[in-house]
């Protein structure tokens, strides 16, 4: 059976990520694919040499596996500080993966292209990765999409422009709730739209959101510390 590597990942724990693709690894058919995630938690870990050292030993020859050798490679270089190299390493893989027909890497190594580059690149990455996401036959590819809406959205965040920001998170909440309905991360998009709301000036909007949220969390036992940090701005502006 082909490796889903987004059903081992939790990105709140690499080590444990590191032991889960380890075990995976024990499958002769699916090892080097997932040596390139072990390498990808040791990264995650801050044990660059290892990870770099894990990556050398693969062997390159199946597409995907090359595609996200880069991939990792350029994940490492961006967590150096090694901008320019990882840049290299992510049009390297965006290429692989597209002459490969590989979508879900595709549009990962789109994504982190755009997150390396500067204006224009960086929007242009950014559309190339959500063109890809929403015309892939990949559901995995697909799943990008909300992710990727919300860097667009980021984008236009940090430049003060939550006008434009705003619609691009509500589209980020659509596609999660369509292609990804993880309850976290809804929380996640439905906090983004507060927050654009109240850098808008629109507290009461963004009041009743957060307030939701609140509730909902307490009902499954749950309290976020950002949920928390919105109300106290919200209840005493």
């Amino acid at each position: 059976m082909q490796l889903e590597l987004r059903d081992l990942w939790d990105f709140d724990d690499p080590l444990r990520s590191e032991s889960r693709f380890r075990a995976a690894a024990n499958d002769a058919g699916q090892r080097a694919l997932a040596l390139t995630q072990v390498a990808r938690a040791l990264g995650l870990q801050g044990r660059f040499d290892e990870a770099e050292e894990q990556l050398a030993a693969l062997d390159r020859r199946d597409p995907e596996v090359d595609v996200r050798v880069d991939l990792e490679r350029g994940r490492i270089a961006r967590d150096t500080g090694r901008s320019e190299a990882a840049r290299g390493h992510f049009t390297a893989a965006a290429t692989k993966a597209e002459d490969a027909d590989l979508q879900e890497p595709l549009v990962d190594a789109l994504h982190m292209l755009a997150l390396v580059s500067d204006q224009p690149e960086r929007d242009d990455a950014h559309q190339r990765a959500l063109h890809v996401a929403r015309r892939a036959d990949d559901p995995a590819a697909r799943r990008w999409e909300a992710s990727v809406l919300n860097n667009i959205a980021m984008d236009h965040a940090d430049a003060g422009d939550f006008e434009a920001a705003l619609p691009q998170f509500e589209a980020a909440l659509d596609a999660r709730r369509r292609l990804d309905p993880d309850p976290g991360r809804i929380v996640v998009a439905r906090w983004m739209i507060a927050w654009a709301l109240r850098n808008l000036g629109r507290d009461d909007e963004a009041l009743v959101i957060q307030r939701d949220l609140k509730a909902e969390l307490a009902d499954r036992g749950q309290q976020d510390q950002y949920v928390e940090e919105e109300l106290a701005l919200l209840e005493r502006g």
